[in-house]
């Protein structure tokens, strides 16, 4: 009895799925001051993003507008002016070339990499957890014709294939879209060798076998109501890990030509449009490179919170370290 009990009792201090398991790992992410600076970092981003056409309003600027009289034609096409044409209009001065506003375009340009991100994360998560669950429950010939399909899909260069996409997509399928399939399609590996090892853990403790014993449903009934929400905390953990990543293909992607074409902006393809403006305007290649940082270290710093918190060993420690844990 005491080995059975052993078996399906949780980890000390895991986060169970419930109610309360949101509130319990908000307590435990807002204990570290970097988090909560990341995660401001991003709300700031995201309503900057969704506010794009308001402050293009306000600012009375619209990202595609061409203003040739801002730029000096005898170099080039560099901006006019000190620090890229920064003025009371333009308050991140105008794009070499073309005179378009550059804080309107960074605004717009967040809402297709933030887009194409969190799609993307989706896709490869909603594959990737499927895959892993029917290669741990679908038998022995089945996991490992799975696993090899797993192989091989982490194996296949993204970037490659996404160039070569080009030439068979039609001109006019729409490209966030095509970004999200793609990253979303070629990175859910990851995702399926860790689901499909945590469900190999899983279904052998006495809470699954209660479920098969007694009669709760076939195999998939029992992997929707038993073994889904103990999956919960670690599909969560990698798909805010994930989170960076995609938005680092995108930029890769976009800087290679796969991205959006113009007019739309988005952070790689302002890159790759920068790269021959470096030294005679730097603020180009230096503002969307930098908020592309920020955004991916915020992120990156945000799911290490929370995969810190949903760590069973955090709430033990919490616990016997400082025992804020119950109080909080």
């Amino acid at each position: 009895m005491s080995i059975a009990l052993e078996r399906s009792a949780p980890a000390p201090g895991a986060v169970p799925p419930g109610a309360g398991a949101g509130r319990q790992v908000w307590r435990r992410v807002r204990r570290r001051p970097s988090a909560l600076a990341a995660a401001a970092v991003l709300a700031l981003l995201v309503l900057l993003a969704l506010a794009a056409p308001l402050l293009s309003h306000l600012t009375g600027q619209d990202p595609g507008a061409y203003h040739d009289d801002l730029v000096d034609s005898a170099r080039g096409g560099v901006p006019l002016g000190s620090f890229g044409g920064i003025s009371a209009d333009h308050w991140l001065g105008v794009e070499p070339g073309t005179g378009r506003d550059l804080f309107t375009r960074l605004l717009y340009g967040a809402r297709i990499s933030l887009l194409v991100a969190l799609g993307a994360v989706a896709v490869q998560t909603a594959v990737g957890v499927g895959v892993g669950l029917a290669a741990a429950l679908g038998g022995r010939f089945a996991g490992r014709l799975i696993g090899l399909t797993t192989d091989v899909m982490i194996a296949l260069p993204m970037l490659v294939i996404g160039i070569a996409l080009t030439a068979v997509v039609p001109p006019d399928f729409p490209r966030p879209l095509l970004l999200i399939l793609l990253i979303g399609l070629f990175d859910w590996g990851g995702t399926a060798r860790m689901v499909r090892a945590q469900t190999l853990a899983l279904r052998g403790l006495d809470f699954v076998d209660a479920a098969r014993l007694s009669g709760g449903g076939g195999t998939l009934r029992i992997a929707r109501r038993e073994l889904l929400p103990s999956l919960a905390a670690p599909v969560i953990t990698i798909a805010a890990i994930k989170v960076p990543t995609a938005m680092v293909a995108e930029a890769s992607l976009s800087f290679l030509g796969v991205g959006v074409k113009p007019p739309t902006p988005s952070w790689g393809q302002m890159l790759s449009s920068a790269q021959t403006w470096f030294r005679a305007d730097p603020a180009y290649v230096l503002l969307p490179a930098g908020l592309l940082f920020v955004t991916v270290l915020a992120f990156t710093v945000l799911g290490d919170a929370v995969r810190t918190a949903l760590d069973p060993r955090e709430g033990s420690r919490l616990r016997v370290g400082t025992g804020k844990e119950s109080k909080a």
